[in-house]
């Protein structure tokens, strides 16, 4: 799962210098909603029994941003950086959580959310560093997505496979007309990796969901944490992206706080049932 995205991230990356970021996303959109034609049409029944159109539609809205500033913030960034802000994603959404949907957190999540947001700010370096439009740009990305996350567990009662069809009939309605007003003509040879986003997209999101259909969400989370390591890899030998020591120490602190956070809620779920 980790080596998916990696690979989509490292093409992003390389077509994003020619491409602009809603030509990338509509393409990504585009050849997900081939993929689910079958879908739509064996639950077509399901498609006409929508409950919460407004809801659905606010959510892929808030997909969409969160998408294209990513895509924008890949170009402008080194990989390391836009990965490590990026997993300041889970605390944005819990916070809201709290505040949107009433829900409760431990006393682990808590504090690692702090230790997690410390090592965020590490990165960042708001002090000391100057203004950078790829950091505000990512950081977009990050609250957009959190409240894509919220949405998504509001709409409990929605049936799934409408969800699946929203989310990627949304995307390409709504990324269509900026990416036309944005087109640029496509090289022959670039149209390989372009398709190999979309492809990539799909079975991440294949991975994902068989992942978590087979193993526990708390083994889990601490292997999708590889992806830190994999995307600062690839910056790094395919981009030549060497991550300056602030990026480094800031990434450690983050890998430290989620870790220890799974860890303490395994041993205590382990010790309830004991």
């Amino acid at each position: 799962m980790a080596l998916v995205a990696g690979g989509m991230t490292a093409l992003v990356k390389a077509q994003g210098v020619n491409y602009p970021a809603f030509q990338l996303v509509f393409i990504r959109a585009l050849i997900g909603l081939l993929f689910i034609l079958p879908l739509i049409w064996r639950h077509r029944k399901e498609m006409r029994a929508v409950r919460y159109p407004w809801r659905n539609l606010f959510r892929i809205c808030c997909n969409a941003i969160a998408l294209t500033s990513n895509f924008i913030a890949i170009g402008l960034l080194p990989l390391a950086t836009v990965n490590a802000i990026g997993f300041s994603r889970p605390l944005v959404t819990m916070a809201l959580a709290v505040t949107l949907l009433g829900e409760s957190v431990n006393r682990y999540r808590w504090a690692g959310a702090c230790l997690a947001f410390m090592g965020v700010l590490v990165v960042i370096n708001p002090v000391g560093g100057e203004v950078n439009a790829g950091i505000l740009i990512i950081l977009v990305s990050v609250i957009f997505g959190a409240l894509a996350v919220i949405q998504a567990r509001a709409l409990r009662a929605e049936n799934t496979t409408v969800m699946m069809v929203f989310y990627t009939v949304g995307l390409a309605a709504i990324t269509a007309i900026p990416a036309v007003w944005t087109w640029k003509p496509v090289a022959p040879s670039d149209w390989i990796p372009l398709l190999g986003i979309g492809l990539l997209a799909q079975l991440g999101q294949y991975c994902f969901l068989q992942a978590y259909r087979k193993a526990d969400a708390a083994i889990l989370a601490p292997v999708s944490y590889l992806s830190l390591l994999v995307v600062t890899a690839i910056g790094y030998f395919l981009f030549n992206e060497v991550p300056e020591p602030r990026v480094s120490y800031g990434m450690a602190i983050i890998l430290i706080s989620l870790l220890s956070t799974a860890i303490l809620e395994h041993f205590e779920k382990d010790a309830r049932k004991g």
